[in-house]
Formats: C-alpha cells, sequence, structure tokens
C-alpha cells in the first residue's frame, strides 16, 4: 500500500473535532477587544502601518493550526504496513521453440516466430511464481536460458530470438532431449516441457522417441505445438547471399502424428495452431492446465504517526508564544 490510501485513524471519532475549528475562528474573531481611539482626522495614516502590525494577523491562524495538529494527533494517524509471505508449490516449465527458416513463413499476422515469441512472452508473465527456461533447435539444439525466475532476463533472452543462428534442419529428438536435460536435476512435483514445431523431424542424432523415454523416466509432462495453417503458406525456400531469403507458395508439412504420440505417451496434450489467435488460445489453456499452488499469508502492521502531528502543534505553539511575547506584543492582550 502506499499514499493516502494507506494511513488510517485509530480514533477516527476525534476528527469530528475539525468543524470546531471556524467556530473557534469566529469566537476568537468577536471576543477580540480593541480601544477606542478617537481622532480628528485620519488623513496620512493608510500607509503608516508598520511591518509588526501587518504580520499580527498571523497570531490566529497559528492558534488554529496548533488545534488542528492537536486534533490529528489524538486521532492517532497510522500508516498500515502490509507484509505477505507467498508459498508456491511451483511448476518449472521449459519451452522448446522451433527456430528454423520454415518459422518465417508468413501465414499469421507477424511470422511465426514473432508470433509465437510475442505468445510465450505473454504466457511468462502468467507464471510469476514458476522457473521458465528456454531451448532452441533447428538442425541441432542449444540451450537459450535455463532455469530461472529471473523473468525479465527471459523475456529479453526470448526477443532476441531469429532464424538463422542454427544450423538448417528440424531436430525434434534434440529440441525434445535438451529440454529433458534442463528439467534433470529439478527437484519439483510437476516438471513440463511445451514443444513448438512447425515441421518434420528430419535432422538430430537423437530420435524423438528415445526423448520420449527418457521425459516419461522423469515424469515430464509434455504438450506439442503444430504452428502453421493448413494447406500452403508464403514460406522461405532460399537465402541468398546477402543473408536475405526468397519466399514462394509452400505446402505445410506438420508431423502431427509424431507430435500426438509424444504428448500422449507424457500424458501431455497436442495443439494445432493455425493462426495467432489459435495460439494464443493453446498457451492460455496450458496456463490454465498447469497452474502452481499458491499459499499467502498476510502480516498486517501499523506504524504511529500522531508524533508528527505533536510536535508541529508543540512547534507552532512555541512560535506563537515567542511571536507574542516579542516582536508581536501588544498592551492588550
Amino acid at each position: 500500500m502506499s499514499g493516502l490510501s494507506s494511513i488510517i485513524f485509530a480514533q477516527a471519532w476525534v476528527l469530528l473535532l475539525l468543524p470546531l475549528l471556524p467556530l473557534f475562528w469566529y469566537w476568537r474573531k468577536r471576543s477580540s477587544y480593541y480601544a477606542d481611539l478617537e481622532l480628528s482626522s485620519t488623513a496620512g495614516l493608510g500607509s503608516a502601518q508598520s511591518w509588526r502590525s501587518r504580520l499580527r494577523p498571523i497570531l490566529p491562524w497559528l492558534q488554529l493550526l496548533v488545534l488542528g495538529s492537536l486534533i490529528l494527533a489524538l486521532a492517532r494517524p497510522q500508516k498500515v504496513l502490509v507484509k505477505e509471505n507467498i508459498k508456491a508449490d511451483g511448476i518449472d516449465i521449459v519451452v522448446a521453440l522451433d527456430v528454423s527458416s520454415s518459422m518465417l513463413a508468413r501465414d499469421f499476422k507477424e511470422d511465426r516466430l514473432d508470433a509465437s515469441k510475442r505468445v510465450v512472452q505473454s504466457f511468462v508473465d502468467q507464471r510469476p511464481y514458476d522457473r521458465l527456461g528456454l531451448v532452441l533447435f533447428a538442425g541441432r539444439s542449444y540451450t537459450q536460458c535455463p532455469l530461472t525466475t529471473d523473468h525479465s532476463m527471459l523475456k529479453q533472452l526470448i526477443s532476441r530470438v531469429e532464424c538463422g543462428l542454427i544450423d538448417e534442419g528440424t531436430a525434434i529428438g534434440m529440441g525434445l532431449a535438451n529440454a529433458v536435460r534442463r528439467l534433470q536435476k529439478s527437484q519439483v512435483k510437476s516438471k513440463v516441457i511445451i514443444l513448438l514445431t512447425d515441421g518434420v523431424n528430419n535432422s538430430g542424432r537423437i530420435p524423438p522417441l528415445v526423448a520420449v523415454e527418457a521425459a516419461k523416466k522423469l515424469g515430464i509432462k509434455v504438450y506439442t505445438i503444430g504452428v502453421g495453417t493448413r494447406g500452403r503458406a508464403l514460406a522461405p525456400i532460399y537465402r541468398k547471399a546477402n543473408g536475405s531469403f526468397v519466399f514462394s507458395p509452400t505446402e505445410v508439412e506438420i508431423d502431427e502424428k509424431l507430435l500426438q504420440q509424444i504428448a500422449e505417451s507424457t500424458s501431455g496434450l497436442y495443439f494445432r495452431a493455425t493462426d495467432e489467435k489459435s495460439l494464443e488460445k493453446i498457451y492460455a489453456q496450458i496456463d490454465k492446465l498447469e497452474r502452481s499452488k499458491i499459499e499467502k499469508e498476510t502480516f498486517v502492521r501499523h506504524r504511529e504517526l500522531y508524533q508528527y502531528f505533536l510536535f508541529l502543534a508543540l512547534s507552532l505553539l512555541l512560535l506563537h508564544l515567542i511571536l507574542q511575547q516579542t516582536v508581536l506584543r501588544s498592551i492588550v492582550q
């Protein structure tokens, strides 16, 4: 809590005295006594006021401020300090993302890779109590980010993912095996891999089903996502010497049978994302299926603030007395 919303009054009823301050002001003004002085003429007295006479009206205002500060002090203002202890039975999740050049296909609003990166970043935001990691694969696989709770760093690394950083190909088995290795030493009860690809396994030294067996032995659940429209899509067919890709309508080939087998063997689910909206729904569904158990303990403490108003009242009262008995002293009190 912050700002005025975190301030409460332990004796709030005392604040009912504040509306009486204008009455005090009226009574103070009516009870002030001024001696009558008859003059034959007041000409020339308009500018004869000294700085003391100009400053004298400050005394009643100081009295009001003293009373107001005392009332606030008696009401016992307190700042609410809230502390939360969160116990989370977290989930370790590794996202295995295909970064082969086919992920640049333009059958989404963005290309497949940019859409996947954006949705994965949004998924990360929904998992504040979980450790997440990122594995990339194409012709081979490497770890972009090990399991971490530093989600801001993870999202930065996701934003830097590009096609062409790894040898061409689609090594689904290598990507899955690398993700399994990231979870091998995990001590949490729930371990999950989200594997996203848009192709057919055609590279790598580890067959996908071998990686699946390793996942099963470690109790890892694998959700698989096949990404790509049905039919043909504008996809890169080769790369020029300058590094740019040449695009042409290409038949979309996804080994859905393999992806289904991987998911079913590990008690996971297979999804097909044909556009960006369906991809968002898939990650939202996985987010609901894999929720962390969270226990919150809230402790509320109060810090007293009355002493500040009491100090202010005493300071103003002292100032009033000093002014009244020195520079603003008058014969009639």
